[in-house]
């Protein structure tokens, strides 16, 4: 998967409802952490957008509450989908040495990386900011950060980043969840940001904050223009 371009992932458990997505997508986030069989709905789907793998952990703000390196593998083996073309792994997991096979696996298959961070409890300052994305881009093709609003100035720190990063050539996925970071959905891809999520059933969002599938591209698509 190619992240030259602003990329519009629909995020969902359950890949019946892709087709749904189609209108508004770039592709589809699958959430194998949420699904009940995930490697067996891959197998079987009839997607017409590319996947995104997320096998988002516990430890992370996801729902896998099993072994991690059964996790990775189940990550690993997603990538064997022709579907699959990019897959999403943890900055945690990678700078821990546990992610080696899964980024492996992916170069081998083609499969582009997006390295995640994800910070629940408010927005650190912009230095490190910088600092954990410039970390990720190390190891993936994008460097992905979610933090928490709590202040107008977390959200202009998130949004500064982002420019920094991108006009130096990095490929950054930023936003800043919660109601207070909500709008940063929207505005961070004028800034830079590669890739934006939304849910395609908006009752079952995946992180805080985040907009409709439709109204996000709207305004995305307004945005850029």
């Amino acid at each position: 998967m190619e992240f030259d371009s602003f990329v519009l992932a629909a995020s969902t458990a359950d890949l019946a409802d892709a087709t749904d997505a189609r209108e508004h997508a770039d592709c589809i986030e699958f959430r194998l952490d949420l699904a009940d069989d995930p490697l067996t709905a891959l197998e079987s789907a009839d997607v017409a957008l590319p996947i995104l793998a997320t096998n988002r952990a516990a430890w992370e703000g996801g729902e896998w509450a099993g072994d991690d390196d059964r996790r990775l593998e189940v990550l690993a083996e997603a990538t064997a989908t022709d579907a699959v073309e990019a897959i999403d792994v943890e900055l945690e997991a990678v700078l821990a040495g546990d992610a080696e096979d899964v980024l492996e696996t992916a170069r081998e298959r083609d499969v582009s990386v997006v390295v995640s961070a994800h910070d629940f409890e408010g927005t650190p300052s912009r230095p490190e900011l910088v600092r954990t994305l410039t970390e990720a881009g190390k190891y993936g093709d994008v460097a992905k950060l979610a933090v928490t609003a709590e202040s107008r100035a977390d959200t202009l720190a998130v949004l500064s980043a982002t420019e920094q990063l991108t006009a130096h050539g990095d490929a950054v996925a930023t936003m800043a969840m919660g109601e207070l970071g909500s709008h940063t959905r929207a505005v961070a891809p004028v800034y830079g940001s590669k890739i934006g999520y939304a849910p395609v059933d908006p009752a079952a969002a995946t992180a805080p904050g985040q907009y409709d599938l439709e109204t996000l591209a709207d305004l995305v698509a307004t945005l850029s223009s």
